[in-house]
This record gives C-alpha cells, sequence and structure tokens, in this order.
C-alpha cells in the first residue's frame, strides 16, 4: 500500500507576504468638524471662536490622533488651526489638518519610509490584498516603490491567487 504524500507547493515556493496591516497605526482617529464653530457656520469671529476653543472639552481627545476639518465652505484662517493645536497637544497623541483618512495615508507613509526593505534582496514578495481595514492606495504604491530595488519580484493578493507587478530580469 503506497501512501501519497501531500507537498504545500506555497509553503515551499519561498514567498514571503508582506501585510500593510502591519504597517497601521491603530490610534483611535476622530475628526474635529469645527463648521458649528462658526458664526451662521460659515464666518469664522476671533472671539466667539476662542470661546469655543477655551470651553472644548480637549481631554475627550486623551490618546487619540485628532484630524481637524472644516466641513463648511468658509474660509478659515491659518491661526485658528494653530490655536486648536496648542489645545489638543497636552491630550492628543497626534494631530493633523485634514481627513482621518488623509491623516492614515501620512502615517503609512511615515511606517512605510521608517522600514528597511533590504531584507527582502532578491525575494519573492506577496503584497497581502485583502485584510481587516482598508489600506490607503498610496501605502499599495509606497511598498512598491520600496520594494523595487530588491525583491526579486512583487505580486498582490493571496499566495494561492496572485497578479504578477514586477520580475527583476
Amino acid at each position: 500500500m503506497s501512501v501519497d504524500i501531500i507537498e504545500n507547493k506555497v509553503a515551499s515556493s519561498g514567498l514571503i507576504t508582506l501585510n500593510l496591516e502591519d504597517f497601521a497605526d491603530n490610534t483611535p482617529k476622530v475628526e474635529l468638524d469645527i463648521k458649528p464653530w462658526l458664526f451662521r457656520e460659515m464666518i469664522l469671529r476671533e472671539k466667539d471662536f476662542r470661546e469655543f476653543v477655551k470651553a472644548h472639552d480637549w481631554a475627550q481627545y486623551q490618546d487619540q490622533i485628532v484630524c481637524f476639518v472644516c466641513s463648511a465652505d468658509a474660509i478659515v484662517p491659518t491661526w485658528a488651526y494653530m490655536l486648536l493645536s496648542v489645545s489638543v497637544q497636552p491630550y492628543a497623541k497626534r494631530y493633523f489638518f485634514g481627513s482621518t483618512q488623509m491623516a492614515d495615508e501620512l502615517l503609512f507613509h511615515e511606517a512605510l519610509h521608517a522600514t528597511d526593505f533590504s531584507v527582502y534582496q532578491d525575494v519573492r514578495v506577496i503584497v497581502k490584498g485583502c485584510g481587516e481595514r482598508s489600506i490607503p492606495v498610496n501605502a499599495y504604491v509606497e511598498i512598491t516603490a520600496a520594494l523595487l530595488p530588491f525583491a526579486k519580484s512583487i505580486m498582490y493578493g493571496e499566495a494561492c491567487s496572485n497578479v504578477p507587478v514586477f520580475k527583476r530580469k
């Protein structure tokens, strides 16, 4: 009686899977929309704005990433966002001007640029395509750029079903 041995070709292929979720900053993020702090939700009046800033409970942003936005089509002077920064600084882990999506893009950029990709020299890499969280497209572009000088090949997806992106000649 012969026994057939099942070989796991994916495991023996030498492929390395990179999951961009591993580079994600999982700190809670919140957008602080200043539209309600504007006169008629259109005009920033300095005295009123300063009162809103002073009365706001900044401690609620403890250890979070705060993103300052204004959803109104209003002209907001730059100093207003600077004032918000001063007020949130003692509490927030980080703070940005722009949406939480913009913050995610910047955080991925920082994490990827802080990584030494030379460890992928002559390696066949698969950049995982699906996961638990949404990954900004810029992260896929940046990881490709970071891997190009080193990787033997770059693929997108899963080991069992991938899309070739790059192969060194």
